[in-house]
């Protein structure tokens, strides 16, 4: 379901695109729209997940380094039968992780030190677990895709305004009515932020399923998700609001701004869902 749902939305999206470039461009704007669609998405593809890290201001670690975190991640990638995924750690109090990476072949895992210093390895793993099934699931690529769309609406949506205000340089056949192209402006950009999101949740409920899964221990990752959150209400995470749908929490972004949108669903549903499913696996 949460598949047939990405799909649904992305191709809104992706029409919502469209659109904007005929807003922009009359006919030619159509296809302008989908060359940049394009061009983005190929640079998400292959530079995500260096833009990611640097955005979080994380740095890989070694085995040696951390002997721990290397040993469970790598114990849950065997599981998921996928390659061991690169290890990063952002030197940041608040507790918080992401995953990232075009595929689980290119797949990165960050923790931050908060994260590492509050809960149980029990909870530690969990919480890798949900990283490693946003792996799996090929999330972190979905998530850059979508990004890149997102981002591609915006700008076309800047320059419609640009063109309106300056009397645009299409001919008045082409240029349409202003009020609706004024409208557009203003609901696309939203509309497309909305889609972006919802994608984000469904993928967030999905990791949460994968991960109880592969951790065979829902209650951990509720009991984790439970103590970020608390935790993550208090203690900012200096990033790039850019990165903030990858984490398994929202962060507070500095100034103490969470977002006007959450990225994540609330982590009651998300705690009550994994207390159903350890309750059917206590019943199974």
């Amino acid at each position: 379901m949460n598949t047939l749902k990405t799909v649904f939305l992305l191709t809104l999206l992706t029409v919502l695109l469209v659109f904007a470039g005929r807003v922009v461009g009359g006919n030619g704007g159509m296809a302008i729209a989908l060359v940049l669609a394009a061009v983005m998405n190929i640079s998400a593809y292959w530079f995500s997940d260096k833009i990611a890290l640097a955005m979080a201001g994380a740095h890989p670690v070694t085995e040696e380094q951390a002997p721990d975190l290397y040993r469970i991640v790598g114990d849950l990638a065997h599981q998921a039968n996928v390659p061991m995924p690169r290890v990063y750690v952002i030197e940041q109090p608040a507790p918080n992780a992401f995953a990232t990476g075009r595929d689980p072949q290119h797949a990165v895992v960050a923790v931050t030190a908060g994260i590492l210093d509050l809960v149980s390895e029990r909870e530690l793993r969990a919480v890798l677990a949900h990283e490693l099934g946003h792996v799996r699931n090929h999330d972190t690529l979905v998530m850059a895709v979508v990004a890149s769309i997102a981002g591609a609406i915006s700008y076309l949506a800047q320059i419609a305004q640009w063109g309106l205000i300056f009397g645009g340089g299409r001919d008045d056949d082409e240029r349409g009515n202003p009020i609706a192209a004024l409208v557009a402006i203003i609901v696309l950009p939203i509309a497309a932020l909305l889609i972006q999101l919802a994608i984000s949740r469904s993928r967030e409920y999905g990791a949460d399923d994968s991960g109880a899964d592969l951790s065979g221990d829902p209650l951990a990752l509720a009991s984790a998700l439970r103590k970020l959150e608390s935790y993550s209400k208090a203690v900012p995470l200096p990033v790039n609001p850019s990165v903030s749908p990858l984490f398994i929490v929202q962060p507070l972004l500095p100034g103490g701004v969470g977002g006007l949108f959450s990225t994540h669903p609330p982590i009651e549903a998300r705690i009550a869902r994994l207390e159903k499913r350890a309750g059917a696996y206590l019943g199974g």
